[in-house]
């Protein structure tokens, strides 16, 4: 395990979630809670439709809970305005998705320079911390190209790259590797393990590859509602 703190830096209580369709009454998530502390990684698996993405996308200030709490940097982001709640996601989380959700008509650099430029960083300030990250991950010959030009792996390690850049307390990750085959999948774990422990980041990530999820410090399994340990 990456060196951590004793004070987690994101906390859900007591979590639910309910969804209803007509007179279908389906509760995903049933007093869900976890903590993980700085640096700390961690795997959210079960099985198709289990609620895995709806709980990271509670997690992230993307979707509220019927009831409970979640805290981010020691902020509860359920008791926030929509505004607020966008500035600290903002501020300190980090987002990677199955599809690496870039925009095609932007180059490699200026997608990873957007969260900076969202916080009005100085364009070559931003510009110098998004290459130096670039080059870590093997990608600085690229930092031109538009994402025409990239292969599929290229295209999601820009992604992690662009999650990573401004320096968020965690990462959030949905499925990274779902759309790769196995090589590249692998070259893109190493790329989100080894900037995870450099930069000594928090890692959630939903995953159907137990591969993946062995890597991870701690494997959970939501299942019928509920988180359980693996």
């Amino acid at each position: 395990m990456n060196n951590t703190d004793d004070k987690p830096v994101l906390v859900c209580q007591d979590l639910t979630k309910v969804f209803h369709d007509g007179d279908l009454y389906v509760e995903v998530l049933q007093r869900v809670n976890l903590a993980v502390k700085k640096g700390e990684r961690l795997a959210i698996v079960g099985s198709s439709g289990a609620g895995k993405s709806t709980l990271l996308h509670i997690l992230g200030g993307l979707d509220k809970p019927n009831s409970g709490h979640v805290y981010v940097a020691g902020q509860d982001m359920t008791k926030l305005s929509d505004a607020a709640r966008s500035r600290l996601r903002n501020r300190t989380l980090g987002f990677i998705y199955q599809f690496h959700h870039l925009l095609p008509e932007f180059t490699v650099l200026e997608n990873v320079c957007m969260p900076l430029l969202l916080r009005q960083m100085p364009l070559k300030e931003a510009e110098d911390k998004a290459f130096a990250l670039l080059e870590k991950v093997g990608l600085a010959k690229r930092y031109k190209h538009k994402l025409a030009e990239l292969s599929g792996g290229e295209r999601q390690r820009t992604a992690i790259v662009r999650a990573l850049v401004s320096d968020p307390v965690c990462v959030l990750a949905d499925e990274p590797t779902g759309n790769l085959d196995k090589r590249t999948a692998e070259r893109v774990y190493e790329t989100m393990l080894e900037l995870n422990q450099s930069l000594n980041t928090s890692l959630i990530i939903v995953t159907h590859d137990m591969h993946l999820a062995e890597k991870m410090d701690r494997i959970y399994v939501l299942e019928n509602g509920n988180l359980k340990n693996y």
